[in-house]
């Protein structure tokens, strides 16, 4: 099969290409080029690779055409963020492409109301924040596509990813760095809220897993959007708990209010945080598991030791004291 994914250099396409090549599929990738795979595999010597702005593409209007051209079977979009970009693609790519395959977030739910959530549910309340509207604008435009007997669509939508390569979302639902300085030197963490609020991680290569299982069985897969995150879902309180004992000792938790922690912290961080966990999201994959057979390998604390181990290796964070590789 042709397989064309869009933003195939990123924080999924470096797991689900290699996938996708040792599945025995034709392979080509859209990307701007200014970055590598965060994943070396040998298999990327046998990928297409096709440079391109997709934004400016986009605002020109050549964009959906570039990938029409490519005469793929299935198409994988990675980075489409608006819902204008996405309904332009599916119009090129109706009546030229068999399916085409959307990457969502779990932030297309707002504040949890029913756990864990699930789609198609009023598990959540309605989306907030633009990042959350699109995402759920576009995967119900997609599904109204696909029921009206347009372009056959799947979207997929993960949780928190997570894996070598970049910061994961942290024990205070941000990425700041100085958290796991603190946490690895055995000092207190202020904890806004009550401790208790969810986050739910995924690895990127079980996202990826998701997307590779949903090509192979396209007539189950259309017409269906999919939660796509770890088996369990971590507390802020467990995060901080079990990322602790990987430095040798217990977390030493303060509760702080929200004006204190807005006081001692960056206001991206802080509004990070509390985008983070005013959701406080735990979600079903029941149906991603038996409609796809998705079976994620990695529970949320192995995703984020292995990225935190790698960051640290690279020089990349700085902690305390050293890492107990046992521990993980």
């Amino acid at each position: 099969m042709k397989v064309t994914v869009i933003g195939g250099s990123g924080h999924i396409g470096s797991f689900l290409v290699p996938r996708l090549v040792r599945a025995g599929h034709d392979v080509t990738t859209i990307s701007r080029g200014n970055r590598k795979p965060y994943s070396e595999a040998p298999e990327w010597q046998e990928v297409h690779q096709v440079t391109a702005d997709r934004e400016a593409e986009d605002r020109d209007g050549t964009f959906g055409d570039r990938v029409a051209a490519l005469k793929p079977d299935a198409v994988v979009d990675l980075v489409c963020f608006t819902l204008e970009s996405a309904t332009s693609l599916v119009q090129s790519l109706r009546g030229e492409v068999g399916h085409l395959l959307h990457c969502g977030s779990v932030w297309r739910y707002g504040q949890s109301l029913k756990l864990p959530i699930r789609e198609g549910s009023d598990s959540a309340a309605e989306p907030f924040g633009e990042y959350g509207i699109q995402k759920n604008r576009i995967a119900l435009m997609l599904k109204e596509e696909t029921a009206r007997g347009g372009l056959a669509t799947t979207s997929l939508h993960p949780g928190h990813i997570v894996g070598p390569g970049w910061h994961p979302i942290g024990p205070l639902g941000n990425l700041d760095p100085g958290v796991w300085q603190t946490i690895s030197a055995g000092q207190p963490l202020g904890v806004p809220g009550s401790g208790a609020e969810l986050m739910h991680h995924v690895h990127a290569d079980d996202v990826a897993q998701a997307f590779e299982k949903a090509i192979a069985q396209r007539e189950a897969a259309t017409g269906e959007d999919f939660n796509i995150v770890a088996p369990t879902a971590l507390t802020v309180r467990g995060y901080a708990d079990i990322a602790a004992a990987w430095f040798g000792h217990a977390a030493v938790l303060e509760t702080v209010s929200w004006d204190r922690f807005r006081e001692d912290t960056t206001r991206d961080y802080a509004e990070s945080s509390w985008g983070h966990l005013y959701r406080s999201q735990c979600f079903s994959i029941e149906k991603a598991a038996s409609v796809l057979g998705y079976a994620p390998r990695y529970e949320p604390e192995q995703a984020i030791f292995e990225a935190i181990q790698w960051l640290i290796d690279q020089g990349q964070l700085h902690v305390a004291r050293p890492l107990d590789v046992l521990a993980g």
